[in-house]
């Protein structure tokens, strides 16, 4: 059964309590009483690994798409399932094995409307009143006008969202050199995209949005609402979050391998 373990027995450490996942899981770990003498416990359902869309590994790397309008405003998260998701990305290599993030998820309506106002004042006077593209294709300009009305909807809706995760890095690179900068953003967003595929493998999605860092003041403005020490971390945008309304989502066009490969030189 997928998504199931598929041995007949686990093996149960010491200390149960340090497994991760599930309440489910450490009720039956700290329940069961007919482990062998090696720490082995017949595998029932109880054990069964957290519930995942039935999806492989490409199927979730080709359809995690950035979540708008899909998102369900009704339905609250459960802190375990960001916990669970936080746990994957955590495992994400970053330079010297630093591991310099901190995470924050904002419910507190009262911050989300804070956030949301900060949003705003860049996103009304920039991508609110910025004309469609106008493209000779029409597929491609029915694709604008969605991308248009999907971040209209999620402006308007920002503070609405469950949770809004805000991701930040030790340090700061403002006006560093190409190398330093590489160097400071691959420990980072790789580490959040992980965050965003584990989302997507649970029925969850995200958008990545960074119009509160485009003002020069607004990442100090968002950093004064949430305590952040602005002088010493560095945030990587506001992620809003939620369960999507459905969970069919599909791979999108791109253009031929052969138009942007190049092998030994350019």
């Amino acid at each position: 059964m997928r998504n199931a373990f598929s041995v007949e027995r686990l093996h149960v450490p010491r200390q149960p309590s340090m497994i991760p996942g599930t309440n489910g899981i450490r009720e039956a770990l700290s329940t069961a009483t007919t482990a062998d003498s090696n720490g082995w416990l017949p595998l029932t359902k109880e054990l069964w690994m957290p519930d995942l869309l039935p999806l492989t590994v490409e199927e979730v790397l080709t359809t995690t798409r950035s979540v708008r309008k899909r998102l369900d405003l009704e339905r609250p998260v459960e802190h375990e399932v960001i916990e669970q998701c936080l746990r994957i990305a955590m495992q994400t290599p970053s330079g010297s094995n630093r591991q310099a993030w901190q995470w924050l998820f904002i419910e507190d309506p009262a911050i989300k409307q804070k956030l949301a106002d900060i949003y705003r004042k860049q996103f009304d006077v920039t991508y609110r009143v910025t004309p469609v593209g106008a493209y000779d294709d029409p597929k491609t300009q029915a694709q604008a006008v969605r991308r248009r009305e999907s971040a209209v909807w999620l402006a308007d809706h920002f503070e609405d969202v469950p949770l809004i995760m805000i991701p930040c890095q030790a340090g700061r690179v403002d006006g560093a050199g190409v190398g330093e900068q590489a160097g400071f953003w691959g420990s980072l967003l790789p580490a959040v995209w992980n965050f965003m595929l584990a989302l997507r493998t649970r029925g969850l999605g995200s958008a990545w949005v960074t119009m509160n860092l485009a003002r020069p003041e607004g990442e100090r403005e968002t950093a004064e609402v949430l305590g952040i020490p602005y002088e010493t971390y560095t945030q990587a945008g506001m992620f809003p979050i939620g369960y999507t309304k459905g969970t069919d989502f599909k791979p999108i066009p791109t253009p031929e391998v052969s138009a942007v490969l190049h092998w030994d030189r350019w």
